[in-house]
């Protein structure tokens, strides 16, 4: 039962640090811009490195009043983060337990 646990979180922390990290744009997110005369939204991908101002320069983010997941991008970085290195834990558990 001890190996599952293991990769669970190694696994976990691993795929956070790379998300963190590297600016992958693979999360639905919206960017607001703020122009002097107008705003609007545009939807676009993010990357979860953005949040911890990681992958982009100060001159790309001139406008941009704020960003931010939509429930799909939250929903799809939960499971990239912790739902896969979940299925492949109960994957190893499921393989380890004895067969009746």
């Amino acid at each position: 039962m001890r190996k599952p646990i293991v990769l669970f979180f190694a696994l976990s922390f691993i795929l956070a640090l790379v998300f963190f990290l590297f600016p992958i744009n693979v999360f639905d997110g919206v960017i607001l811009y703020k122009d002097s005369l107008a705003e609007f939204e545009v939807e676009a991908p993010l990357s979860l490195s953005y949040f911890i101002g990681l992958g982009y320069d100060s001159q790309d983010i001139e406008n941009i009043e704020t960003f931010y997941l939509t429930t799909k991008g939250i929903v799809m970085a939960f499971l990239f983060i912790l739902g896969f290195p979940a299925i492949l834990a109960y994957r190893m558990h499921l393989k380890q337990a004895p067969k009746k």
